[in-house]
């Protein structure tokens, strides 16, 4: 199977889906390289940056499932590796 590097930029505005949010990192943790979160507390937002190295199937299923969340954004950026 081809994998491919990428970097998913999760904002996350709305504090109640925090949980929801981990337990999908959870879900797809074995193509996770590593994340940062920075949570903003001037503005009560968590800015979370996480770098995957999956099948562009699976990159985009954790993607979408995040970014479907209320009161959260998420965007990919893909290596050309």
């Amino acid at each position: 199977m081809e994998t491919r590097v990428a970097v998913i930029a999760i904002i996350v505005e709305n504090e109640a889906a925090v949980e929801t949010v981990n337990a999908i990192l959870h879900e797809y943790k074995n193509c996770i390289i590593g994340r940062m979160g920075i949570p903003y507390r001037a503005k009560g937002i968590n800015v979370i940056s996480i770098a995957v190295d999956a099948s562009q199937d699976d990159i985009n299923s954790m993607a979408g499932k995040i970014g479907k969340l209320e009161g959260v954004s998420a965007k990919t950026v893909y290596s050309a590796v």
